[in-house]
């Protein structure tokens, strides 16, 4: 034991050898976090390729180079090519969180080596090293306290507590942390992963990446679609082969089907339309990392949201103040709190900087209050001396001088300078502290902490021993808190109205996070409270059966917050962790969405989340919920004008070939309206401003398929389509040829024409089609109508392609096209506008059903 004590006497003075730190630093490697091995570009490429929709386009390029169709090829590989492209660059965008984790280690540090203080980089620090700790500075490794005065250390960022801790000889300072106040002097006792920082890395590396709900919606939506692509396929195949057609002819019209049933735009518009959706979000201070957490965001059903700096404005501020025995607010000016002001004033370490306080978070509370009261107080009287506060009196004292005398300020936990004064401050002078004036005090103070709040006393001494905290006069108590933030009281309210439960997630005092959470509406008992230590107590099954019930959990770990999410997210809910701290990242990473905080948050909260709110405020949240319910709506509507688009192609050329009729259709016509004409109405509808009742919505179920409900709209509009597309194909041959016959025996003339009408009449039918799926019960006789000039505009702009196609020579003889009489103009138009009647009248029942309803 003695040679232990010796030794360490030793390293205070002395430190490591130069020598010693280099070979401690070859043998365990430098004092950063290993960084998460990046995929390779092929390898990202490779995930893009395996995607359903992406395989099926590949292997339909491939049959149509092989069989000579070398433009459908191209066109198919333009497409995905496109959507690799636009998917990895939106990836790339992308911050690792490794990396920002490796960025937080303080760039330098002052070591003792040799003997003698030195400044080396922190990533040259090692176990062992003797670090000299001041205010301001970061903590550069887990170090050991040997030597301390006032000693204050924010953990915030990486236990949540609000408060800066007092650190004492033999106590763990924690990498990253910031020193707030007083000096040190430590011995590393861990560097790198083996931190507690280092810890949270690895944890935030082992927690996998799920797919959000639209992600999901649209995997199986791919895979339904390559299923039915592969049937229909060999349906056709075997209709063909029984039929005794040629085997290229079999090939052509197989590819004609299943470039039909894949809505080859649709990756492109989701991605472009989530990518929109980013941009707008920017304006609203909200910065979207990761694009799929857009429309994730509005299919939350719990917000799982970090209590200090996110709910509070983690700023201590002063709500009550008391002299002479009354409790004001601290917008209250009157004589009786001149003195309590003047304490407060002085008594503190708090230093103004280009209009800012920086100090220990309490003092600055305490010190921005008397600045309000009155600025010219601030330390207005000389400081001669000082007692500084520690962790066992409780109190500082700090001693002035004040008009040619000196006078003693002092501060601390109420109980403790209470026991110290023999007077109060009544009226202009020091009256005797009697037994029924001290009990009245503390019965006050009592029930400010009954609502969690911080009492601080504060007294002075004229006469006597100035240094001899006793005989004080009481002068008053503050009561202070990190108070809810102005604006997230409302903001939970609206959340609440739009189905979703938020929980507050905080490493502080129970007492005080229920306080908070009773302010906001989140928590009306103790009983929906829990604690980490309860969360130990109790087996995975039993708290995921419990978690539900709870609204508030405090005094928990990194560890408990993934646990909590876990919990969750086993209930099938959909899970959004806000934070900025350190201890938020593997829980952000953990949920469904991540949401960190822009201003406050560390770089490793933000590496760790898909969702970065730029201004750390909470309402922010609410309009991201808004805006990603409306980008999935209008994720919807295009998905849903899509496939109704292509089950009509489906319809048609299916029936035209099952009744032995010459191809409808060809390859290139399919790709052109599914590629060009579809598109951009498909992207009018991913930028639809119609964003009316969204939050009167209740949260989508994550296990709900994107058709949900839509079904029924899906197969009547897509079957009308395909059915106005035959019919347009007859009445093209039969104004040609004069006859019919059953498709047989037309002549190329009338072939021609009757593909080309047909052509038309499919891409002017879906043009139209695109103004029924903005609602599926509002008329389409309104002013909504013309609130979509993006819709609008695709309209007229997919009208003018096709006529060009069809007038221009050059280009119709590359898409097989024919000049269209004026007769023949005119029964295409009429064709095409028929599924806006259609659509107008089952419109108008559903709002009569909805009106007996209610």
């Amino acid at each position: 034991m003695h040679r232990k004590t010796r030794r360490s006497e030793k390293m205070k003075r002395q430190g490591l050898t130069t020598e010693e730190a280099t070979q401690l630093l070859q043998r365990y490697g430098e004092n950063k976090l290993v960084e998460a091995k990046k995929e390779s570009l092929l390898k990202k490429i490779g995930k893009q390729l395996l995607d359903v929709l992406m395989l099926i386009l590949l292997i339909g390029a491939i049959v149509s180079y092989m069989i000579g169709e070398t433009t459908d090829a191209f066109i198919i590989l333009i497409v995905v090519v496109l959507n690799i492209t636009i998917s990895l660059v939106q990836e790339y965008k992308a911050d690792d969180a490794l990396e920002a984790l490796k960025n937080m280690t303080v760039p330098k540090a002052f070591v003792r080596r040799d003997g003698i203080v030195q400044e080396v980089e922190a990533t040259a620090v090692v176990v062992g090293d003797v670090v000299l700790l001041e205010a301001g500075r970061l903590v550069p490794a887990d170090l050991e306290i040997i030597q301390a005065k006032d000693l204050m250390i924010d953990e915030s960022a990486l236990t949540g507590e609000s408060v800066p801790q007092l650190k004492e000889v033999n106590e763990i300072a924690a990498m990253s942390t910031i020193v707030t106040n007083g000096t040190a002097l430590g011995i590393v006792k861990a560097t790198g992963m083996d931190t507690e920082i280092g810890k949270i890395a690895s944890m935030l590396n082992a927690t996998a990446d799920d797919l959000t709900p639209l992600q999901k919606s649209l995997n199986t939506l791919g895979k339904y679609l390559g299923i039915a692509t592969v049937l229909i396929s060999i349906i056709i195949f075997s209709i063909g082969f029984f039929q005794g057609r040629d085997i290229r002819e079999m090939f052509m019209l197989a590819i004609s089907l299943a470039v039909a049933a894949i809505p080859e735009g649709l990756p492109a518009v989701v991605t472009i339309v989530l990518a929109l959706g980013m941009r707008k979000m920017v304006k609203r201070h909200v910065i979207i990392r990761k694009l799929p957490a857009v429309e994730a965001l509005g299919s939350v059903d719990v917000i799982c949201s970090d209590k200090t700096g996110t709910l509070t404005q983690n700023k201590m501020t002063v709500l009550h103040v008391m002299a002479e025995g009354h409790i004001e607010k601290p917008n209250a000016h009157h004589s009786a709190l001149d003195i309590l002001a003047e304490v407060f004033a002085h008594c503190h370490h708090v230093e103004r900087s280009a209009g800012d306080w920086i100090g220990e978070p309490t003092e600055v509370g305490l010190v921005t209050y008397a600045y309000k009261y009155d600025s010219s107080l601030y330390n207005r009287y000389p400081l001669v001396d000082e007692i500084p506060f520690d962790s066992t009196r409780k109190m500082m004292t700090t001693i002035h001088e004040k008009d040619g005398r000196t006078i003693a300020y002092t501060k601390g936990a109420l109980d403790r300078v209470l026991e110290k004064c023999a007077f109060l401050w009544e009226k202009g002078e020091a009256v005797p502290l009697t037994f029924e004036k001290r009990h009245l005090i503390q019965n006050q103070a009592n029930e400010m902490a009954s609502d969690a709040l911080r009492v601080l006393g504060a007294a002075m001494k004229r006469e006597g021993d100035l240094y001899r905290e006793d005989e004080l006069i009481f002068v008053g108590f503050a009561a202070m808190m990190d108070p809810p933030r102005e604006e997230v009281k409302a903001a939970l309210a609206e959340t609440k109205k739009a189905g979703i439960r938020t929980v507050m997630i905080t490493g502080d005092d129970p007492h005080t996070a229920f306080a908070i959470g009773r302010q906001l509406g989140l928590a009306h008992s103790m009983d929906e409270v829990w604690t980490g230590t309860e969360i130990d107590a109790v087996d995975s099954d039993t708290f995921a059966r419990q978690v539900r019930n709870v609204c508030i959990f405090a005094r928990v770990s990194p560890t408990h917050k993934v646990k909590i999410v876990q919990a969750l997210q086993a209930h099938n809910l959909v899970v959004s962790m806000t934070g900025d701290g350190v201890n938020d990242a593997p829980s952000l990473k953990a949920a469904d969405v991540g949401v960190a905080m822009g201003i406050t948050g560390t770089d490793v909260a933000k590496g760790a989340s898909d969702i970065v709110l730029t201004d750390d405020n909470f309402s922010s949240i609410v309009q991201a919920v808004k805006e990603g319910r409306t980008i999935f709506n209008n994720i919807k509507k295009t998905v849903l004008f899509l496939l109704s688009c292509n089950l009509g192609e489906i319809i048609a050329l299916f029936f035209g070939i099952l009744l032995g009729w010459p191809t409808l259709l060809r390859p290139v016509h399919i790709l052109w309206v599914n590629l060009i004409t579809d598109t951009f109405p498909a992207l009018a509808l991913g930028v639809d401003n119609d964003n009316r009742h969204v939050m009167e919505q209740k949260p989508r179920r994550s296990e709900e398929h994107i058709l949900h409900g839509s079904l029924q709209h899906l197969v009547w509009n897509g079957l009308l389509i395909g059915v106005l597309t035959l019919f347009a194909f007859i009445l093209g041959a039969y104004y040609v040829d004069g006859q019919w016959m059953h498709g047989q025996n037309l002549s190329a003339h009338g072939l021609m024409v009757a593909q080309t009408m047909a052509f038309l009449t499919l891409s002017f039918a879906q043009l139209f089609h695109a103004f029924n799926v903005r609602s599926m019960t509002d008329t389409i006789f309104s002013k909504q109508l013309w609130s979509n000039r993006y819709l609008l505009y695709a309209f007229g702009f997919g009208l003018m392609l096709q006529v060009i196609l069809v007038t221009v020579g050059p280009l119709a003889n590359v898409f097989h096209l024919h000049a269209l009489t004026m007769a023949e103009w005119l029964t295409v138009f009429g064709l095409s506008i028929i599924p806006i009647f259609f659509n107008e009248m089952l419109k108008l029942k559903r709002r009569r059903a909805k009106n007996r309803v209610q």
